[in-house]
């Protein structure tokens, strides 16, 4: 039986955080935990920072930042702030069931539009299309993506993976108002599991898909494992997926999958994105992906 989620208020000193070696410098992320129990999910390893484990206490015990926009609105009025991108959802998703009660990112959103500082969202939470308001507005006064989270559009691998989501056809779906909207919206495929979500056919399938739902780019990334999420992951495979396993973890000797096999998925994900016409627009997977690397919190 899965474990009822436990949510817990915090308090944070700061609503941005710094982040080293990756596309963006600022992230910001309204909650800990998450109750869409991505098996792949790299942010698992981060409950460790509570004293918690990867696998039921990820989705069983829920972290609330509620002074987050209060924080976010200090930080964006002082003088030093240069309005740079801020990555908004990188480690757990900031459209997850309990925002419709907190409404913890719509205030972010709103702080982030009176201010005219640009965001890169990503989530798999369907109640994105709630604040198309705020994010057309915030839109019309600066850089605005939204990277709508669809690794597979195979409804039963997606329910397997990825158990509290939004089946991936209700994620489409949102996808198509944001484009509607005037909001710069697309498709991240990240993670890309060797084995499981790498077949050309299937990434050519959402890219399609992406592309008849009005996304403006698409990008992938391949899996990478760390102490935590691996753990949790391993067993996931054994348990779902035996046959793949000993290939699966033949490829990564370590947290990253080996350098011959990414390369394969960074040339499967270019080959799907020209096919659909994605390919004139890679910049702008550069400025809205959050690669697939660790963030320090």
């Amino acid at each position: 039986m899965t474990r009822r989620p436990d949510y817990q208020s915090i308090t944070s000193k700061s609503a941005l955080n710094r982040v080293s070696g990756m596309a963006f410098r600022w992230s910001l992320n309204p909650y800990r935990g998450c109750v869409h129990g991505c098996h792949y999910c790299f942010a698992r390893r981060f409950h460790s920072h509570f004293d918690l484990g990867p696998g039921e206490d990820f989705t069983g015990t829920i972290f609330v930042k509620t002074n987050a926009p209060t924080l976010l609105r200090q930080e964006l009025s002082a003088r030093c702030w240069r309005r740079e991108t801020v990555a908004l959802g990188t480690a757990t998703d900031p459209y997850q069931p309990i925002e419709g009660k907190f409404r913890i990112t719509r205030q972010c959103l709103e702080a982030f539009a009176d201010w005219r500082s640009p965001v890169g969202l990503i989530t798999k939470g369907t109640m994105v299309v709630r604040d198309v308001d705020v994010l057309s507005d915030l839109a019309r006064r600066t850089d605005t993506s939204v990277s709508v989270s669809i690794p597979t559009v195979d409804p039963e691998l997606s329910r397997r993976l990825e158990p509290g989501t939004p089946p991936p056809a209700k994620r489409l779906r949102a996808l198509k108002v944001l484009a509607q909207a005037g909001i710069r919206a697309g498709v991240s495929m990240a993670p890309i599991i060797p084995g499981l979500t790498d077949d050309l056919d299937g990434m050519q399938s959402v890219a399609s898909q992406a592309a008849d739902h009005g996304a403006q780019f698409l990008w992938g990334g391949t899996l990478y494992l760390k102490d935590g999420t691996r753990d949790h992951f391993t067993a996931f495979v054994r348990d779902h997926y035996p046959g793949i396993e000993r290939d699966l973890f033949r490829v990564y000797p370590g947290a990253y999958a080996r350098t011959d096999v990414a390369r394969r998925i960074d040339e499967k994900v270019a080959t799907v994105r020209r096919e659909e016409g994605f390919a004139d627009i890679q910049r702008m997977r550069d400025r809205t992906r959050p690669r697939q690397l660790e963030l320090r919190l």
